[in-house]
């Protein structure tokens, strides 16, 4: 049986197709012979894991190091009893290092030590009995919360000064944050700075996406090993809307060759990527399911909900930007500015939060429709505009992020358009005021620019058309939908703002503006 994509949990080269974790590493084995302790964090499922556990099985066949790779995770359920943590934490490592390690170099039996200083009691022992130097790399670090957390790290720096006769020579935390992220997960209010249980870090390493050539490289070892072939186009529009993330890459291609294409005589295309980039929108698979989770929390909602909204960040806490940086859910663009890490999250993000609106809407006759099943853009703007005359303001309530509510009701209304065979693409900057939305539905296109005209802000209109102008130039586009959401205090009644006008843009493209 060929090797397959993986898309959960570490991988295997002997099952998995794989491309080498440690060449996106930096040189750790010259921190390992430096003594240093370190940090290496990168957002989920980008590989830190198979990384982690293949330097360790590197460096053991060396013959100069005990070395392994264990794991904190199952302290995380006693974040407020150290002690019942670090039993939890020593039992897994001693099953880890069984699984691991040959018997010669295992851990002798952890030492009976008092609560809250059995992980260095366990690593003083096991570090003297060594026959060789030990490294240590425990993996989900930041899974452990408050005293737990802080009772593990106070006592790897407790040890530090007794490497490594007498504890680990090198030790690397990984996790999803850098350390001085840590301050969350610890319950403090302020960043672990050098007063941090963990200030004998010499370096913080993460874990970069995968590149261009490396997504053709992973892609190439299934035509190797099957012969179905993945087109140069198909592999650089997966880079594309991936960009490099490594588990979007595996489970695109993954839809690809046991969904869409599951013939290996049939070549992967571009349009067989964009069907599986579909298809893992509306699935929501367990990784972005779980970063569907993450827009619930407060320092989440403080930084994308100005980037949907168009807005500019303005006094936001950096910490808060490198949170979301550090989760994978953002990433600089080479010029400095902050954007949603991938196309596929930038999809996935306000899909979810349209979710509340949707699931509360009444049944919809879809009349948008003609008696041949195509789309019909007129029938459309009266349906949403009787649509929005019912239940357009009700329905703002049950928006999670307030400032984009109108932005998401109407996005919900959409998604009830093209569940019957179309897609909803979506374009938002920082600083730009305004999201772009791009209908698809059979033969036709529709461009709509979203705005909110605010106490606070000048006239949209103007601004709205010269945007929209541009968006349809990209799009190749006459025509469009301009939607002005009225959010003023003293706003007319819905029913008596609720109207439309055509306008021209100054490059003679036709505008419907619809005032909502």
């Amino acid at each position: 049986m060929p090797r397959f994509f993986n898309t959960a949990g570490p991988c295997r080269p002997e099952i998995h197709y794989t491309l080498s974790a440690t060449d996106r590493l930096p040189n750790i084995e010259r921190l390992i012979e430096q003594e240093s302790y370190f940090v290496i964090h990168a957002p989920r499922q980008t590989g830190k894991s198979t990384a982690m556990l293949t330097l360790a099985q590197q460096l053991l066949e060396q013959g100069k190091w005990v070395a392994v790779t264990v794991s904190a995770e199952v302290g995380a359920p006693f974040p407020h009893d150290p002690g019942q943590a670090e039993l939890a934490v020593l039992e897994s490592w001693r099953r880890a290092c069984q699984a691991r390690l040959p018997a010669e170099l295992q851990p002798p039996d952890w030492p009976v030590a008092p609560a809250g200083g059995r992980i260095r009691a366990a690593l003083q022992v096991w570090a003297a009995a060594a026959p060789r130097p030990l490294v240590l790399f425990i993996d989900e670090i930041d899974s452990l919360q408050d005293q737990a957390l802080v009772s593990m790290l106070r006592q790897l720096r407790d040890g530090f000064p007794d490497r490594p006769q007498a504890f680990p020579q090198s030790l690397g935390l990984i996790g999803l944050r850098d350390v001085r992220d840590y301050k969350v997960a610890a319950g403090g209010s302020l960043r672990l700075s050098t007063a941090s249980p963990f200030n004998i870090k010499v370096q913080s390493f993460t874990l970069r996406n995968f590149n261009l050539a490396e997504v053709g490289e992973l892609y190439g070892q299934h035509t190797a090993e099957t012969g179905q072939v993945f087109t140069p186009e198909a592999v650089s529009h997966a880079y594309d809307l991936t960009q490099g993330q490594p588990w979007l890459v595996n489970a695109i291609a993954r839809q690809c060759v046991e969904v869409i294409a599951p013939d290996p005589t049939v070549p992967i295309t571009l349009d067989a990527i964009d069907r599986a980039k579909e298809l893992l929108i509306q699935r929501q698979d367990t990784h972005l399911d779980s970063l569907a989770e993450r827009l619930r929390e407060p320092r989440v909602k403080t930084i994308l909900e100005p980037m949907l909204a168009g807005q500019d960040l303005g006094m936001t806490a950096p910490d808060d930007r490198q949170y979301l940086l550090d989760l994978g859910l953002l990433r600089r663009e080479a010029g400095g500015g902050l954007v949603i890490a991938n196309p596929i999250y930038r999809e996935i993000l306000p899909r979810v939060l349209a979710q509340g609106p949707q699931d509360s809407f009444p049944s919809i006759t879809p009349s948008w429709l003609t008696p041949q099943g195509a789309l019909d853009p007129d029938a459309l703007l009266q349906a949403f505009l009787s649509f929005w005359l019912q239940h357009g303001e009700p329905l703002l309530n049950s928006a999670s992020y307030h400032e984009i509510a109108p932005h998401l009701v109407l996005m919900a209304f959409l998604h009830r358009v093209v569940n019957g065979g179309g897609t909803l693409e979506r374009e938002y900057a920082i600083g730009s005021d305004r999201m772009d939305l791009c209908l698809r539905y059979g033969q036709v296109t529709l461009g709509i620019e979203l705005k909110v005209q605010r106490d606070d802000r000048k006239n949209q209109l103007q601004r709205g058309l010269t945007q929209l102008d541009g968006y349809l130039a990209r799009l190749g586009l006459d025509t469009g939908w301009l939607v002005i959401f009225d959010r003023r205090k003293d706003s007319p009644a819905i029913e008596d703002r609720l109207r439309t006008e055509r306008h021209s843009t100054e490059q003679g493209r036709q505008i419907t503006v619809i005032f909502a």
